[in-house]
């Protein structure tokens, strides 16, 4: 039975690739082919790079290649098939030339949460077929939060625009401390979906689970870096951040201590050390403004109370 289903995956790939053949429709033929019904290889270089290259002419070329995949993704009921398209969307935003990130970005007009529309689904056609199930719903939503994180970013996080430390640490110091917070916000609610991965089980040695941790994994190594820009311009800020933004940044840096992805991911003690560091001083600023705003209080009710005595 399975290799019957096997069988008919395989003669829809072809009849796909030849109807697409016929209509002369290079993108949708090369989408095809990077994105087959076999449960077990990720698309390969070579058709992930021929993919890319509809960055390289119009813009109504890559519009058009970017609507192919995301009409493939959200029409599939294959979990394979779904995975890959995921996984080249997942490389337009690493190594995608601006003209096709910009259509990603865009797709659709209204973005938001679930957007992909794929957290209800389900391909109970096998027993991997049902585990890379859950594959399909963690890595959907962790694509549309990265993006999302990325449009509050301003840039693709992961991507070549994102690789220059220096005019990351330059642009970071001239934002404002509500665009910072936001930012960390954004950055840390990412790692929270990284760790909402599913488990391994009976997909363990599967080389297109293996792609996805993969490209995931070099997400976080720009992740924490990002991360560690912004908790080394709040260590300069300190003095200069208001009630209700250190409140917001002690917040955000419990989330940090608490988040059981970052605990395994980063080893180094010197940063927890820091974010140990900005979090009391933070915390310092709150109990300066608490007490501060408490004797304004009691002045003000020391004033009226003299005032009716009088």
């Amino acid at each position: 039975m399975a290799k019957l289903r096997d069988l008919i995956g395989v003669m829809k790939d072809k009849a796909s690739q030849g109807k697409a053949a016929l209509l002369s429709k290079r993108a949708t033929l090369s989408l095809l082919r990077a994105t087959s019904h076999d449960s077990f290889t990720p698309p390969t270089p070579k058709q992930l790079s021929t993919l890319l290259s509809f960055g390289d002419g119009s813009r109504t070329a890559a519009a058009a290649a970017i609507e192919i995949l995301m009409d493939r993704l959200q029409k599939t009921q294959n979990s394979a098939v779904a995975l890959k398209c995921l996984i080249a969307v997942h490389h337009i935003i690493k190594h995608g030339a601006f003209i096709l990130q910009d259509q990603l970005s865009v797709y659709p007009a209204s973005g938001g949460r679930n957007y992909l529309k794929l957290s209800n689904f389900r391909d109970n056609n096998s027993p991997i077929s049902w585990e890379l199930s859950s594959w399909v719903r963690w890595y959907a939503q962790y694509i549309e939060q990265l993006l999302c994180s990325s449009r509050t970013l301003g840039f693709f996080l992961g991507s070549k625009s994102s690789s220059d430390a220096e005019s990351q640490e330059e642009r970071v110091s001239g934002l404002m401390n509500a665009d910072l917070l936001r930012e960390t916000d954004a950055l840390v609610t990412l790692i929270d979906e990284v760790g909402r991965k599913p488990d391994c089980g009976s997909t363990k040695g599967n080389r297109l689970v293996e792609e996805i941790e993969n490209l995931v994994g070099e997400d976080l190594d720009s992740i924490m870096k990002e991360v560690c820009v912004r908790l080394k311009e709040f260590r300069e800020r300190l003095g200069c951040l208001s009630f209700g933004e250190a409140v917001e940044l002690v917040y955000e840096l419990k989330r940090m201590e608490e988040s059981r992805e970052m605990k395994t991911m980063v080893v180094e003690q010197s940063f927890w050390d820091a974010v140990r560091e900005v979090k009391e001083k933070a915390n310092q600023e709150v109990v300066k403004e608490e007490v501060k705003a408490y004797k304004t209080v009691r002045r003000h009710r020391a004033s009226e109370s003299d005032r009716f005595e009088r």
